[in-house]
């Protein structure tokens, strides 16, 4: 580096260093197991049930489905696989089109990509950093038209299927304004919320908006199974297809092995559902934790030019990562520099989706709000503290 360490963003590191009271590296998010970890999982040992069946696993949906308010939950393997049968169970197929938001992790645009669907991108919002309904509402005004139930794109002629917004950091988007765009246009709704369990849009759990919502419990979520992830809904049938699919398709039977259909080995074992369930039992010691730690963020960066992203009106945030928005790209990676530098793991916000080499093609509606997001924002050291 050219130039000595700045002030600003060495008190920072001093400042999170206060926080966590240690000298040694500190992560950007890392799990916290003070639990029944231990416990449950000698049980599940134990009792030999291992794999993919198991009362851990039974628990871990009703339970999960009880916190969120959906009516059920299917446990998955990581939150990939559910993005990829949750478009498969809501009609996605080969040449459709999906609206998602540039702004976001690759695993939502690769189970688009599963499904040999194309993703169309959308702007965000500058404050939830979540889809902007207003660029949605726009996007379809003047390229697409509502034909025998069904939203056409009019420069491809392809089925724009579904819209997949994504709850950025745990910050709710908009997802009320969404959901009604969504239904005027025949779209279905599917809610990406894997970073934002216990995130609630007034007062309704993110993810259960959507005909379908998903949620990832990977290990650097707020509460993990190791890897993990599940599948919302409040409909039915739709609950008994993502059961049926995510095991291999099977036909319920005492001895035969029949499968009708395609279907993936994508059920969460019952190994890391016992890990979860113990996690699920701290989540409001961990939420108000996180809560406690962004409050103390505000506070210090309200001294500075930096801003901090707080919860967004009418919502109530789990704060997964804390992030900041610096004044341009200079700057943000000079902050990155220094922290890392300093033994403190900052992180900027992902590569636009498309700016990576396989969605490149992609139809864009204009994207002003997520490239000013994407040369400013750094998320910083988020880890609960107890």
């Amino acid at each position: 580096m050219s130039e000595k360490i700045n002030t600003h963003n060495s008190s920072t590191a001093d400042f999170i260093r206060s926080i966590y009271k240690t000298d040694t590296f500190i992560p950007l998010h890392e799990p916290r197991f003070k639990g029944n970890e231990k416990k449950y999982l000698n049980e599940c040992i134990d009792s030999t049930f291992v794999s993919s069946v198991g009362k851990f696993v039974d628990r871990l949906e009703l339970e999960i489905a009880k916190y969120t308010g959906a009516k059920y939950a299917i446990a998955t393997s990581n939150g990939t696989s559910a993005l990829h049968i949750s478009l498969i169970i809501s009609g996605v197929k080969s040449g459709h089109e999906i609206i998602t938001q540039p702004l976001t992790f690759v695993a939502t645009c690769n189970a688009i990509n599963y499904c040999n669907a194309k993703p169309i991108f959308i702007d965000v919002d500058k404050d939830t950093m979540g889809m902007s309904p207003l660029a949605l509402e726009k996007f379809l005004k003047e390229n697409a038209k509502v034909q025998d139930q069904q939203c056409i794109n009019k420069i491809s002629g392809k089925i724009i299927k579904a819209c997949m917004p994504m709850h950025t950091f745990g910050h709710p988007c908009r997802i009320d304004d969404i959901q009604k765009i969504c239904k005027k246009w025949c779209i279905t709704l599917v809610e990406d919320s894997a970073e934002s369990l216990g995130s609630f849009y007034n007062g309704q759990h993110t993810g259960t908006f959507g005909e379908l919502g998903v949620l990832s419990f990977n290990g650097n979520k707020i509460i993990t199974s190791g890897g993990g992830g599940c599948i919302l809904t409040n409909n039915e049938e739709l609950a008994k297809k993502a059961r049926h699919i995510t095991t291999t398709a099977k036909v319920p039977h005492k001895w035969d092995y029949t499968h009708d259909i395609v279907g993936y080995n994508y059920r969460m074992p019952n190994l890391n559902a016992a890990l979860l369930v113990a996690q699920l039992e701290q989540i409001n010691i961990f939420l108000k934790s996180k809560r406690l730690l962004a409050k103390s963020y505000e506070m210090f960066f309200e001294k500075s030019k930096i801003h901090f992203v707080s919860e967004p009106e009418n919502s109530k945030s789990n704060y997964w990562l804390n992030s900041i928005v610096l004044e341009d790209l200079n700057k943000r990676n000079l902050f990155l520099e220094e922290t890392n530098l300093q033994g403190i793991m900052t992180r900027p916000i992902w590569t636009l989706m498309n700016k990576l080499p396989m969605f490149q093609e992609a139809q864009c509606g204009n994207l002003t709000n997520a490239e000013w997001l994407a040369d400013r924002v750094v998320n910083i050291s988020s880890s609960a503290l107890l």
